[in-house]
């Protein structure tokens, strides 16, 4: 490694660093802007061309984000969200029936829609149900968390970190489906089970029913949310028919913003997130043309090149130190190298997605529960999430592992 390279390569860790820290001391800044920064800085100092920089954003990646976030501004503004999450959560009649149907609910919708939207919706309703039957918040707060990161991990679109996978991999929306959705179920119930373990006074007396729940009535906007449904119900057919992701998304996208409402509230969408990975696209575009992206594939392929296990725990590490969608960039180029690159995207998705449950920073998921969630008067600490996270962490990937092995024996054998 020359000195120009090493000096990138001071810098790409430095920005790194800044992404995993979430901001920088002294200055106002969040993940987004630190990526754009730190792409902007490698470009000025030569890591990267303009148009090498250009060539490396994932156009696809960001249009599939972007038609997916529409979608999930016109199902906020329909009411839909609310909808469904007051219907579901209100049939509860005890406190174990309760998380379940949080957990369910949750995880379900954050399979067919992005995991974060999930979050901002219903931890509202958590909170007000919990405080209306005067139970314990908390555990149903870490049910909703761990429940939209494992639901998610069984379609393309059900997080930022899949829809990369997706287009990188080219793994059709329903073998990725089949592959990962018996992880996603198992996962669900192994949350459950672990949350009623560590909250027995909570969820102690198994026959104790709850009051009928009275709460305003949900009022969607029907005309919104009729048009809107129909949209999504073409584009989850048009998925499962194998059509092209992306085009399809678009063109539901499109439909969607031939509306009579005002422009802005249809774009109501997170530029944040967009922005942020437009900088992680060129941030990694300079690794690979600096070469020190070879040097990485180096210096962990003992370990990814070992099987579905090792490339997990590295995954897995990987999410925990960056955040999980730095780490999926950060193994993208190595990925098509390895002996099955279709069971190492899977084993990728699964373990970048599971992993963002160990702490409360794990993902972004985590952190608007817990930000909406004290916005309410209801504190979730770091510690108290902890004691959940890990152990669903550590139980779901060991149960994904286990599952992809299964999975790659029987492709294997056919």
């Amino acid at each position: 490694m020359d000195t120009t390279q090493s000096l990138y390569g001071v810098l790409i860790l430095l920005i790194y660093a800044a992404i995993a820290f979430g901001s920088v001391p002294g200055l106002r800044m969040n993940r987004a802007t630190i990526a754009l920064v730190g792409a902007a800085a490698l470009v000025a100092f030569g890591a990267l061309t303009e148009e090498q920089a250009f060539d490396a954003l994932d156009t696809g990646t960001i249009l599939l984000l972007g038609a997916m976030m529409v979608l999930n501004v016109n199902l906020r503004m329909a009411g839909f969200f609310r909808y469904i999450g007051s219907r579901t959560l209100r049939l509860a009649r005890s406190a174990r029936a309760l998380l379940a149907l949080v957990i369910i609910a949750s995880g379900i919708l954050s399979a067919l829609f992005l995991n974060d939207t999930i979050c901002l919706m219903f931890t509202p309703l958590v909170v007000d149900i919990a405080l209306r039957l005067n139970r314990n918040p908390i555990p149903y707060l870490i049910g909703l968390a761990t429940a939209t990161n494992i639901g998610s991990v069984a379609t393309i679109t059900g997080n930022p970190q899949n829809i990369i996978i997706g287009q990188a991999s080219g793994i059709p929306y329903v073998t990725f489906l089949l592959s990962l959705l018996p992880v996603a179920v198992i996962g669900l119930a192994i949350a459950w089970a672990l949350i009623v373990l560590l909250y027995p006074a909570e969820f102690r007396t198994v026959g104790q029913r709850f009051t009928v729940i009275e709460m305003p009535p949900p009022r969607p906007y029907t005309p919104l949310l009729s048009r809107t449904t129909i949209v999504v119900i073409g584009l989850l057919i048009a998925f499962l028919l194998g059509l092209p992701i992306v085009t399809s998304a678009c063109v539901a996208a499109g439909l969607l913003l031939i509306s009579r409402l005002r422009p802005t509230k249809l774009l109501e969408l997170d530029w944040n997130l967009l922005v942020f990975f437009a900088g992680l696209f060129i941030v990694t575009g300079a690794i690979e043309v600096t070469g020190l992206s070879e040097q990485f594939f180096n210096l962990v392929r003992p370990v990814v090149s070992g099987g579905i296990a090792p490339l997990s725990v590295a995954t897995a590490g990987l999410s925990n130190l960056v955040s999980n969608v730095p780490a999926v960039l950060l193994f993208r180029p190595i990925i098509p190298s390895l002996p099955d690159p279709n069971m190492a995207w899977l084993t990728l998705a699964m373990a970048s997605t599971l992993a963002g449950n160990l702490t409360l920073l794990g993902s972004v998921a985590n952190l608007i529960v817990a930000e909406s969630a004290a916005m309410r008067g209801v504190k979730l600490t770091f510690g108290e999430y902890l004691r959940a996270g890990v152990p669903i962490t550590i139980l779901t990937i060991i149960v994904g592992i286990g599952w992809l092995i299964i999975l790659s024996g029987i492709n294997g054998a056919n």
